[in-house]
């Protein structure tokens, strides 16, 4: 968050979800399963996205009602979204039409580990701080 000019950045929350960073293997228990199927009876279930992928995409929709919560309490009149590229789509996905319309800037850059100080750096292009 930043409150005007010469104030910096001061972080309101913090989340995290480990599980869209954990290794595919160590979500699922089973391999796919089967059902059945038209013509010679064999088939195999797989599904639409990865549980890597859907565990990021749950914490995409954890982050939009996040937002949507803090629009609706007027905690932030403008809103810079920062994320990697595939994230960044996930979220977009979940975001409604009145957080959009908030959004001023999106960086499709991963700082996840960046410091405080370097943060701020690649926000000065958007942002007085």
């Amino acid at each position: 968050m930043n409150n005007g000019p010469k104030k910096g950045l001061n972080k309101i929350k913090e989340f995290d979800h480990a599980a869209s960073r954990s290794k595919a293997a160590d979500l699922v228990s089973d391999r796919p399963g089967h059902n059945q199927g038209h013509g010679n009876g064999r088939g195999a279930y797989n599904p639409p996205t990865t549980p890597k992928q859907h565990e990021a995409d749950q914490f995409a929709l954890e982050l939009a009602r996040e937002l949507d919560q803090g629009r609706t309490g007027n905690q932030y009149q403008r809103l810079i979204l920062v994320a990697a590229p595939p994230f960044m789509g996930l979220l977009n996905k979940h975001l409604n039409g009145h957080i959009g319309h908030l959004v001023t800037d999106r960086l499709e850059k991963d700082y996840t580990k960046a410091t405080d100080r370097e943060l701020a750096g690649h926000l000065e292009s958007c942002i007085f701080l």
